[in-house]
């Protein structure tokens, strides 16, 4: 999935109106849409962003993405054809065509977004009536008379968790799929590891420096500042990474709860493989499309590099798997990253480790609040530095192009090897309201103090 577009906070959302599968696709007795609860406003802005056409054509364009999908429909032929699917968050419904043509029984596409009414005449226009059913409603407002063998959803975000449509999904699974049925993607990773991009921090920080052989180098503060305050949604490649990757997180489907996705911490420990600066950490995900009986690629977060390397050596050629790395195709998800605002120098074999926690704003569940703390850079013999980091996501435009999409409000930290003292304050509007945020960091000699206050 890509990101929702948040400009437009003028109006609550209204209620849905009240549709039956015959409204949807001319079957009455199928499913229709129970008295939905009001919309959230979030629900409703992130919901009006699906109704933008380019958002589906950048999806449906990213061929990695879609051969996969399709790929893996047709792998798992034999438990579809001639079974009951559900698509959730449907879109254009490509992937609900894709498995009528698959020999699906049925497909209850379900879509929450405008695009719904265009999904409706792109199943007509296929002579596809009969088979897909396009109901016009949120999965959690649905009500379907019968259970279904198949559940598929493109439910992946930036950072893979983003938007936070898994839970969806997860609502969806334990309400209407059979014992022993089928959900793709199946199982989902979300790895991270140290990168150095010097190019990047030279073309946003140094070129301050000397511009036109005029010294504006008052505004590498700022530069720093603005590199470091928002996530970056680039590709990189394989060589801006100087470890192994760690697992944040891997998701099996068929288990995972939606209560697990509310806050997620992972400890972890990698070793760098040069000498580098290590400008930030870098996110990016893979998924795998399993049946249920099959066995999963698990990769625990403590598991050892070379164990994660033998796991996918293992992978049987027959397997599918969609793959956001930066030694592989770059797809619209790209890569996201956390860049520091001063590059950290680091010798081979230096031990990287710490912890993350990612968590659901209670602000707007579609958004994540994000902690990362890097607690040790060391060598057998070399003091400890200590990295803290505090992000906030507020917003999203993807007006300003899916390279500029993520906008988070605020983050700060510390890379401390020397005792120092800093304060900092930040202005800045959101939308209609005004965020102020306030905060005071204080490093000793003989302990680390974070104080931090936010006043909204």
């Amino acid at each position: 999935m890509l990101p929702s577009h948040l400009n437009g906070h003028s109006a609550l959302g209204r209620r849905r109106p009240r549709l039956s599968a015959a409204a949807a696709s001319g079957d009455s007795a199928a499913a229709g849409v129970g008295a939905a609860a009001p919309l959230e406003e979030h629900d409703r802005i992130y919901f009006q962003s699906y109704s933008h056409l380019g958002i589906h054509e950048a999806m449906i364009k990213d061929r990695v993405r879609t051969d996969a999908y399709h790929t893996a429909i047709m792998c798992h032929q034999k438990f579809i054809e001639g079974k009951v699917v559900l698509d959730v968050g449907c879109g254009t419904g490509i992937l609900s065509v894709f498995c009528a043509r698959a020999g699906a029984k049925r497909v209850y596409a379900i879509e929450a977004s405008e695009i719904a009414v265009q999904a409706r005449e792109i199943v007509k226009a296929n002579n596809l009536i009969d088979q897909v059913v396009v109901i016009h409603g949120r999965v959690e407002d649905v009500d379907l008379e019968e259970k279904v063998d198949v559940i598929i959803s493109e439910w992946m975000g930036y950072m893979l968790l983003y938007e936070s449509m898994l839970p969806s999904v997860l609502f969806a699974r334990d309400k209407w799929l059979k014992p022993g049925g089928l959900i793709l993607p199946s199982h989902a990773t979300l790895f991270m590891a140290p990168i150095t991009n010097p190019e990047r921090y030279e073309g946003s920080v140094d070129f301050w420096h000397d511009v036109y052989g005029i010294n504006m180098s008052a505004l590498v503060p700022l530069a720093k500042k603005f590199t470091s305050e928002e996530p970056s949604i680039e590709t990189i490649g394989g060589e801006n990474v100087i470890s192994w990757p760690a697992v944040f997180k891997h998701i099996d489907c068929y288990n995972f709860t939606a209560e697990e996705f509310k806050s997620i911490t992972t400890k972890y420990k990698v070793s760098s493989m040069m000498l580098a600066p290590i400008h930030g950490f870098g996110f990016w995900f893979e998924v795998e499309f399993n049946g249920p009986a099959e066995s999963s690629h698990n990769f625990p977060s403590n598991l050892d590099p070379l164990e994660i390397i033998q796991k996918k050596r293992r992978r049987s050629s027959e397997d599918t798997v969609l793959s956001t790395a930066p030694e592989d195709e770059p797809t619209h998800w790209q890569q996201t990253i956390l860049y520091f605002p001063d590059p950290i120098e680091v010798k081979q074999d230096q031990i990287i480790e710490g912890s993350v926690t990612v968590s659901q704003s209670e602000e707007n569940p579609r958004f994540l609040n994000i902690h990362l703390e890097c607690t040790s850079i060391r060598t057998l013999a070399s003091l400890p530095y200590a990295l803290v980091l505090v992000q906030q996501h507020r917003r999203t435009d993807i007006g300003e192009g899916l390279r500029h999409a993520m906008n988070w409000c605020f983050y700060t930290f510390i890379v401390a090897g020397v005792p120092c003292q800093r304060s900092y304050s930040l202005q800045k509007g959101i939308g209609s309201e005004e965020l102020k945020t306030g905060f005071q960091i204080s490093l000793m000699e003989a302990e680390f103090l974070l104080f931090m206050q936010i006043f909204v």
